[in-house]
């Protein structure tokens, strides 16, 4: 086993929880394992301290997949013997047919799979078309208010929307947006880095939650995913998979791997507060903690100059509009 020290934590937003580093995900992940894996895994990360778990119900618009691994999650986790506050549960919301399905009754049936109370945070999202800002912010303080989260981020939201998001939660005095999670790593860089988003993460008025950092696996040379992964925005994932040859030989000279230099690439942006990470294997979570001794023998300067020719979704739109 691993020796590798507790990862560290950052704060989610400013006025979020502290967090570790490090998230694990539950998209194609807890299914995709066997059950005595998945409660060796869950075990695994509380003792290297990154217990944060993203678990959603995939169930509605391009996720009605009715899979189980929220379900599966949730014995995992007792299984292993984590107390509830032994660990960090960031729920989703979708907008897929919202309003229709309400945010009461989605969090009421996540909780219930899950077989929790409450949980920490959720994101809100992602969604086509126009969104009603208000109503969205209205809801989320109704659950806030119930007690079954205090903390809330977006997926993938267009700026104007965020924006708006922000602005109304302060002028009625309810809780804004804390952070965003957006595909960000070293392929795919234009939302979180440019000049939309960027700015509220540099000002600290928001926090990044990084996701689809491997762009399914291709990454780190699975070029022939045997999953469904995410949407290719941009259509430039063709362009990615070609690229793995260089960050290979990029991790090589820097005696690491792709996994770790992908995830220490996102660490290096102070503004990141943790990375999500789809992982379904114990060596994979080992692989991917090992990213934070990385980051601190080569230094966030270097690695992002040693990476720069890797970003390739410069042209993709960066205020998050298809």
């Amino acid at each position: 086993m691993s020796t590798a020290q507790s990862v560290p934590r950052r704060r989610l937003g400013p006025d979020g929880p502290e967090v570790p580093v490090l998230a694990l995900g539950s998209w194609n992940t807890w299914d995709r394992m066997e059950f005595d894996d998945a409660v060796s895994l869950i075990a695994r990360a509380a003792e290297l301290g990154c217990a944060f778990f993203d678990v959603a119900h995939y169930n509605m618009g391009p996720h009605a997949e009715n899979a189980r691994t929220d379900l599966i999650f949730g014995r995992a986790v007792r299984e292993a013997g984590l107390a509830r506050s032994d660990w960090q549960f960031c729920g989703k919301l979708w907008l897929w047919d919202y309003p229709s399905t309400g945010f009461t009754q989605q969090m009421e049936t996540s909780l219930e799979r899950v077989g929790v109370e409450r949980a920490d945070m959720v994101v809100v999202g992602d969604y086509f078309g126009e969104l009603d800002v208000e109503r969205v912010v209205t809801d989320v303080a109704e659950q806030i208010e119930a007690g079954r989260f205090t903390t809330w981020g977006v997926n993938n939201w267009q700026y104007r929307d965020l924006r708006a998001a922000i602005d109304i939660a302060r002028e009625r005095g309810l809780v804004p947006p804390a952070f965003a999670q957006l595909k960000y790593g070293l392929a795919r860089r234009s939302m979180a880095e440019g000049g939309y988003y960027g700015p509220l993460f540099d000002s600290g008025e928001l926090a990044l939650q990084a996701s689809d950092v491997f762009e399914g696996g291709l990454l780190v040379g699975n070029l022939r995913p045997n999953r469904k992964i995410g949407a290719d925005v941009g259509g430039i994932r063709e362009r990615i998979a070609d690229s793995y040859a260089e960050v290979q030989r990029l991790a090589d000279g820097f005696g690491t791997t792709p996994a770790r230099l992908g995830v220490a690439f996102c660490l290096a942006n102070p503004a990141t507060a943790n990375v999500l990470v789809g992982v379904s294997r114990q060596a994979q979570l080992e692989d991917n903690a090992g990213a934070v001794a990385l980051l601190d023998r080569i230094g966030a300067d270097a690695l992002r100059e040693a990476v720069s020719g890797l970003w390739i979704d410069r042209e993709v739109a960066a205020d998050g509009t298809w």
